[in-house]
């Protein structure tokens, strides 16, 4: 998706809000690269919650089995949440 795109202006079938990384998360590592293993490791612990598990069922169902598609406004994709929910999502898909 190129950049500059409104979120007002794409269609899509969900915005799962509820796989964001936790404020209390995303403030402590305020995209800190030297805090990024941290990061991971906390938001996987995150998504591996109950909480997480039922959000992560709930996007696969809507996705009745096609690919789903993640999109972020980030500029850092190797450090990011983003990257981390995908490989997530792929080891629970296998």
């Amino acid at each position: 998706m190129a950049a500059g795109i409104r979120k007002d202006a794409f269609h899509y079938d969900d915005w799962a809000k509820d796989l964001a990384p936790s404020t209390e998360l995303r403030r402590w590592y305020s995209h800190e690269e030297a805090h990024f293993r941290e990061f991971r490791a906390r938001y996987r612990a995150e998504l591996e919650s109950d909480f997480g598990q039922e959000a992560i069922a709930r996007v696969q169902k809507l996705a009745h089995g096609r690919p789903l598609v993640l999109l972020t406004a980030t500029r850092d994709l190797e450090h990011s949440h983003a990257e981390v929910l995908a490989e997530f999502l792929r080891e629970s898909d296998s």
